[in-house]
């Protein structure tokens, strides 16, 4: 028997969420927006009045205001959003206890299981879904019905707002395959443009396509797609808690000011390396490889990487390796818009020990030393706030004005 999935899809979430609190906006042109001050001045959800006048998520708000001289812009209040989440999830979970989110708006359910205790009716229950949204959260979902993941968030995304769409083993062909390539989840813009180059602009010309050929030019990526074009994907949906761990651990920040000379952008890296080398920490894990990524105010991106000399989740040794990795190909006056550090290469830390260096034998003890501080200033943080602890490289004048400057949390990537 086919598994019946559901993915549910928040619609509008942060402008839904915001006009919660200003009703009387809610046919007016709405968009919530990023801190122009804060150079984040960028649309980050709209309304469907809004939409209709062509505005787009992640477009700047000049650009938005174009279209739409009226739109009336709110700012983001990110707790409020994570509040409402947690609502909807625990609305999901009354009908299933396989509930997979799929980031701050967005869930899978598999309600095989289950549905016979709720009348047997996959597309009944969908509706019951949306209307219990509705009514308790005064939020409008869009449902989409499939016996796969990848159908069920195509069906969510078909029909919106406010609307249940069924994919089925009978209609796939006729409602999927006319869609554009990257409709697909994970078909990027990077795979799109290889795909295009081959003639594959829907996903119809996707599933025909040969395995093989699609192997040769996206490697395993490609063959995924193809399962995913021809409804073969059957992954399981994973209640949180229970995902795979991660492929990779970034954080990063567009400041709000410029950063000039090493001494700011070291503290700039110290400051995004922490909280990379924490999140380390609480998955277990330790990387093999640091990321860098920095940005000019005229949006020029420099990316470069390195190995670290042993798996690591030490701070100290990320900023070492990000430092480094700037130094060769930044100049200290050049100005510096955002960094971006990312841990990659990834490995159980019960898989990570130390490779024995000769010349070195001390380096093993001292980073065992070093991560058994940054694990006890982990759990003062924990109890007490974050703020409560820094290293003493961390107090000075550059990183406390960085600090002070910088009201926002790095970005999870």
């Amino acid at each position: 028997m086919d598994r019946i999935i559901f993915h549910c899809d928040l619609n509008a979430f942060y402008a839904s969420v915001e006009l919660l609190s200003y009703p009387h906006l809610r046919d007016l042109p709405v968009a919530v927006c990023g801190d122009p001050s804060a150079r984040h001045g960028v649309i980050l959800a709209k309304n469907e009045p809004a939409k209709a006048l062509g505005v787009k998520t992640a477009e700047t708000i000049w650009q938005a205001k174009r279209k739409a001289p009226d739109l009336v812009l709110l700012p983001a209040h990110h707790d409020k959003y994570r509040y409402y989440s947690k609502l909807a999830g625990e609305i999901y979970r009354r009908y299933t206890d396989l509930v997979e989110p799929f980031g701050i708006d967005e869930s899978w359910l598999d309600v095989t299981g289950t549905i016979h205790l709720f009348g047997g009716d996959p597309v009944a229950l969908a509706h019951r879904l949306r209307e219990e949204m509705k009514r308790e959260l005064g939020l409008s979902i869009s449902v989409g019905v499939s016996f796969n993941k990848v159908f069920a968030k195509l069906g969510s995304d078909y029909k919106k707002p406010d609307a249940v769409t069924v994919i089925s083993r009978e209609n796939y062909r006729a409602l999927v395959w006319p869609l554009p390539v990257t409709d697909l989840l994970f078909v990027g813009r990077a795979s799109a443009k290889i795909l295009a180059a081959h003639n594959i602009r829907t996903i119809g010309d996707l599933a025909s396509a040969d395995r093989e050929e699609l192997l040769r030019l996206l490697g395993k990526n490609g063959g995924q797609l193809h399962d995913y074009a021809t409804g073969a994907e059957h992954s399981p949906v994973r209640p949180a808690g229970t995902a795979p761990p991660p492929k990779s651990v970034g954080n990063g920040l567009t400041f709000r000011r410029n950063l000039i000379g090493e001494e700011e952008i070291r503290a700039g890296v110290q400051m995004l390396s922490e909280r990379v080398a924490m999140r380390l920490r609480r998955h277990e894990m330790k990387c093999t490889t640091v990321q860098v990524a920095i940005r000019s105010p005229e949006f020029k991106t420099v990316s470069r990487q390195k190995r670290t000399d042993a798996p690591t989740n030490v701070s100290r040794e990320i900023v070492r390796c990000a430092m480094a990795l700037i130094e060769s190909c930044w100049t200290w006056t050049s100005p510096v818009r955002a960094i971006t550090i990312t841990a990659v290469g990834l490995l159980p830390e019960e898989e990570a020990g130390d490779q024995l260096d000769l010349f070195t034998p001390e380096a093993s003890e001292k980073r065992e030393k070093q991560e058994k501080l940054e694990r006890a200033m982990d759990e003062l943080r924990d109890k007490y706030g974050r703020h409560v602890i820094r290293f003493a490289s961390n107090q000075t004048k550059a990183a406390r004005e960085i600090r002070g400057d910088q009201m926002e949390e790095p970005e999870e990537l």
